[in-house]
């Protein structure tokens, strides 16, 4: 007991110090964490328990506190209108990739059949907690792009439950015919989704309601733990990953008022776990045998990036644009964590060579190392290899305003509102970051740009701080929350009016501090009885 407990106190020491150094020079704390872990894996000899069971099983609850938010973020009508993010361009990337993968692998290097298939189907995958936690701090994951490597990495972790029950089906050499697995896997599925949503569903909001009347935030908390553990542990016992569970939990969860409160209050958690997951990633590091093979890992990593690169940019630009076609295939290039879990588990049934495991699992790692360095980058990459300027994009130009009306969004209603502000010669600048909509404005003469307001360059751009006052017109209700925050984060001296359509949205935003919410629903009613007070009596 005494060690362990010295281990997590030198860990949690220098994780501290080295990732203040990290942030100090800019680098993701991701990188930290791995570093700790190789470290005192080498200081205290610790690498003999590295695969341990236990340790494997703290680190996975990182990736389950992660899942659990991005569950938060994505409700049942959501996972509706992303169907094709999900399961079209999801199941399009893990198929032709595993299927490019296999054939070099078989073919090319003339490994056996299971091995091959084992290798392509892992490195089909990508990382989660490396892009996800990127994805959700920058707020890049409401960008068209942000959208898409969601909905993929969703599916990627759907479909590691598959890969598994085949990789089972492998090693028990047909003691079982795959009828009988996969009907025993459709029926654990039904259980596992019957029980979340039907009658957890109605649990999870009663426990809510009452740990949140109590005003006692322990309590509170409690109760969201207990919700992700539980659904957790349902889904693992029914032969599924944890993270799935905990998916599902947030997804219910995002259904109901208490939100944001969960998603606020989850954080620190979520970031403590996913740390340690990272710390047992380290402790997997072999520095001998890296060194020893740093040339065969590094051209691997460099073969499978840009083989995943290429595939999923010519996927996807069937159906998107080439600048999110290409930051969609980077953010997406590496090897994920759930490669490790498949390696792992096809060398304990031999299906794969344990020395040609090791070396996968150093590529892997080699690969989510690199990562946090370049995926901050991926806009600059974009802009550099597609120059896609059609419209006033160069937002640097405005002139310094004062007084000024910044109107974001020129849809149906943005457009009546600058229509109204030409009658008042009100002075006032669109922004919107929809191409067609700028080209709509600048075609009707006026001043109109090209730009997420969501983003602190483009509120410098837009002098809002000087601002008389911001109109946000928008209809998605997460771009519009994330610009009101930006805005108020910003500065408190404007005057923030923001457009909903439900009472559902207007709640959503109450805890911001929006000087005026016009709800669309309650003016129209407003304005069909005063419209009817003027009309003359009718005398039969």
């Amino acid at each position: 007991m005494e060690n362990i407990l010295l281990y997590v106190i030198v860990a949690l020491g220098i994780s501290i110090i080295i990732n203040i150094f990290l942030k100090r020079l800019g680098i993701s704390q991701i990188i930290g964490y791995i570093l700790t872990g190789t470290i005192i894996a080498y200081a205290f000899d610790l690498r003999a328990v590295s695969n341990s069971h236990t340790l494997g099983l703290v680190g996975e609850f990182g990736i389950v506190f992660l899942m659990f938010t991005i569950g938060l973020e994505i409700s049942l009508a959501k996972m509706g209108t992303m169907k094709k993010e999900i399961f079209g361009n999801g199941s399009m990337q893990v198929g032709f990739t595993a299927i490019v993968v296999y054939a070099i692998s078989h073919y090319v290097y003339n490994l056996d059949l299971k091995s091959s298939l084992i290798i392509s189907l892992a490195f089909a995958l990508s990382s989660t907690a490396v892009v996800l936690s990127y994805l959700k701090s920058s707020k890049e994951i409401y960008t068209p792009y942000g959208q898409k490597a969601t909905g993929i990495l969703i599916f990627q972790d759907i479909v590691v439950i598959p890969i598994l029950i085949l990789i089972s089906f492998l090693t028990n050499e047909g003691d079982e015919s795959v009828f009988v697995i996969v009907q025993n896997t459709f029926l654990s599925a039904i259980i596992v989704f019957g029980l979340l949503f039907v009658v957890g569903k109605r649990l999870m909001t009663w426990l809510l309601h009452f740990s949140a009347s109590s005003k006692l935030d322990e309590l509170f908390m409690g109760s969201v733990l207990f919700i992700v553990v539980s659904a957790s542990l349902l889904a693992h016992y029914m032969g599924f990953s944890y993270s799935l569970g905990a998916f599902v939990a947030g997804m219910i969860i995002a259904e109901t008022k208490y939100h944001h409160k969960v998603e606020s209050d989850i954080a620190p958690f979520k970031d403590i776990l996913l740390g340690t997951f990272f710390v047992v990633v380290g402790m997997k590091i072999d520095v001998e045998l890296f060194v020893e093979n740093i040339g065969l890992i590094i051209g691997l990593f460099l073969i499978v990036s840009f083989l995943k690169t290429v595939i999923m940019y010519a996927l996807l630009r069937l159906t998107s644009s080439k600048s999110s076609s290409l930051k969609t295939a980077l953010a997406l290039s590496q090897v994920g964590e759930f490669s490790f879990v498949i390696f792992a588990v096809a060398s304990m049934g031999g299906l794969l060579d344990e020395s040609l495991a090791q070396f996968l699992v150093l590529v892997v790692i080699f690969s989510m190392v690199v990562t946090p360095f370049f995926i901050t980058k991926i806009n600059s990459i974009a802009e550099f290899f597609i120059k896609e300027k059609n419209v006033a994009t160069d937002i640097s130009l405005i002139s310094i305003k004062e007084n000024h009306v910044v109107v974001c969004g020129y849809s149906v209603v943005g457009k009546f509102v600058a229509k109204h502000l030409d009658e008042f010669d009100a002075p006032y600048v669109i922004i919107d970051n929809n191409p067609k909509h700028v080209e709509e404005a600048l075609l009707d003469e006026k001043e109109a740009y090209l730009g997420d307001m969501s983003k602190l360059s483009i509120l410098n751009a837009l002098h809002v701080e000087n601002a008389a006052a911001v109109i946000v017109t928008l209809d998605n209700t997460e771009k519009k929350r994330l610009i009101c925050e930006a805005v108020l984060n910003h500065t408190k001296n404007v005057n923030l009016v923001v457009k909903v359509v439900s009472l559902e949205e207007k709640e959503k935003l109450a805890d911001l501090d929006i000087t005026v919410i016009v709800d669309g629903k309650l003016e129209v009613a407003r304005v069909l009885v005063e419209r009817m007070l003027t009309c003359q009596l009718k005398y039969r």
